[in-house]
Parts: structure tokens; C-alpha cells; sequence
């Protein structure tokens, strides 16, 4: 069986665990996807099926060539290549449901393009400090300074931190938590925050399971049950504050 799924972000929020702590989230819009070409070693040189998620009604006429053996009513909006060993498992149109692959309490990671910031200069892109305004400096302060090294060897070292393009790239999040799969409403929820931005494509990929998992609080359910005893204990200190309060408004009032 196949280990990675094809989603949507939605938004970044935050809820709180069992236990009470609150911690940072990130929906995923996932919903079934279809299989569109299965690739094999003897055809294609490696083993491979390629799935199509969402809708969409821009699609040029290559693109329907490769789409008809799906028998598909509608274009996928998204299109991407799962290796597996195991392709005698699947054929053309079969669909791939999202709560089969991923439970909560497992371990994912999630591959998304960043944000684009255009053109940006080396403090912003790469945390430059900059230099001084004195000493006739005051129109470079964020100039990257010098980028050459002496005679030897007489050239800039490749990989330097220059200005240029910011965003826009191929960025793995790994070490994610599946907090809750929702088949009902095609939502997938995961512990901490994903690259790119809303509606941005994600390959959501499972890697394992998490060790002493603890799930999200319900809404609107209370999940940490009071004993009688503690409920009486908690009584007692509530009395005691009142008390204490109506005291300390007397010697106010004094």
C-alpha cells in the first residue's frame, strides 16, 4: 500500500491536547484521489503510480489524451508521482482514500513551495547586519559589503550569500504529528506549521507512528473527568479565596 497523499492548505490555528496544552495547527483539505497511469520497470524503467487530485476546467488537449484511459468527468487540478513496489495493487481509475493511508498519531512529513518574496536584498533574504551610517556610509547600510576574496583565489566562492530571488521553493517539513483525519469533512489536521501558502499543493507522506500520542481535546467535551474528592477539594479553595477577598476589601474600606 501506498504511503503519501496529495492535499490542500487551508490555514494555520491552534488547538489544545488531552492534557491541556496548547499547541500550534495546520488543516489540510485531503479527499480521495485517482489513479492516473500506473508506471512499471518494464515500460518505464522504475515502478510508479501517478495520482490526480481536485478539479479543474483549464486543461489543454495533451492533457486529455493522458487523462482519457482514467475515464474521468472532470481534470484533476493537481498531478503526482508515488514510487511503490507494489503496483500489481492498483490500476487506472482506482481511488485513494486518505483515511486508509494516514491515522491519527502518525508521523508525517509534508513537501510544499514556499512563498514567493520576489527579489530581496541580503538582509532581508539572509539576515545581514548591514553597515554603518558614519563615516560616509550612510547610503549603503544594507549593502552586502565585499563579496571578492584576495589574489588567490581571485574570484567569488560559489553558493555566496548574495541578493536574488527570496521563496518560492521546494521546502520538506518532516517530524509532523497527525492530530485528526476527518473523512467527512476531507480534513487532515497535523501538529505544527507547513511551507507554502493557502490552497498551496502538499505531498503529505507517512513516515511512522508517534510514541505516546495524546489527541486533540474534543469541542464542546469535557475530557478530564472531576473525582469527588477533587471536586470537594476544589470547593474548599474556592471558599477560602471568597474569604479571603471579602477580607481584604474590609481592610481596604478601613
Amino acid at each position: 500500500m501506498i504511503n503519501t497523499i496529495i492535499g490542500t492548505k487551508i490555514d494555520s490555528t491552534q488547538g489544545f491536547t488531552q492534557d491541556g496544552i496548547r499547541i500550534p495547527l495546520t488543516r489540510i483539505k485531503v479527499s480521495p484521489g485517482v489513479v492516473i497511469q500506473v508506471k512499471t520497470t518494464d515500460h518505464d524503467g522504475y515502478n510508479a503510480i501517478q495520482i490526480g487530485w481536485g478539479e479543474t476546467k483549464r486543461i489543454n488537449q495533451p492533457e486529455k489524451g493522458h487523462l482519457k484511459k482514467a475515464k474521468l468527468t472532470k481534470a484533476p487540478l493537481f498531478l503526482a508521482e508515488i514510487r511503490t513496489e507494489e503496483i500489481e495493487q492498483f490500476k487506472v481509475g482506482d481511488q485513494i482514500d486518505p483515511a486508509k493511508v494516514i491515522k491519527e498519531g502518525d508521523l508525517v512529513k509534508v513537501v510544499g513551495i514556499s512563498k514567493g518574496k520576489g527579489f530581496a536584498g541580503v538582509v532581508k533574504r539572509w539576515h545581514f547586519k548591514g553597515g554603518p551610517r558614519t563615516h560616509g556610509q550612510s547610503d549603503r547600510e544594507r549593502s552586502p559589503g565585499s563579496i571578492g576574496q584576495t589574489t588567490t583565489p581571485g574570484r567569488v566562492y560559489r553558493g555566496k550569500h548574495m541578493a536574488g530571488r527570496m521563496g518560492n521553493q521546494r521546502i520538506t517539513t518532516a517530524g509532523l504529528v497527525v492530530m485528526e483525519v476527518n473523512e467527512k469533512d476531507n480534513l487532515l489536521v497535523v501538529k505544527g506549521l507547513v511551507p507554502g501558502a493557502k490552497k498551496g499543493k502538499l505531498i503529505v507522506t507517512k513516515m511512522g507512528a508517534k510514541k505516546n500520542f495524546v489527541s486533540l481535546m474534543g469541542k464542546g467535551l469535557k475530557e478530564i473527568k472531576e473525582t469527588e474528592e477533587a471536586k470537594a477539594e476544589r470547593l474548599r479553595k474556592e471558599k477560602e479565596a471568597e474569604e479571603k477577598l471579602k477580607e481584604v476589601k474590609k481592610d481596604a474600606q478601613s
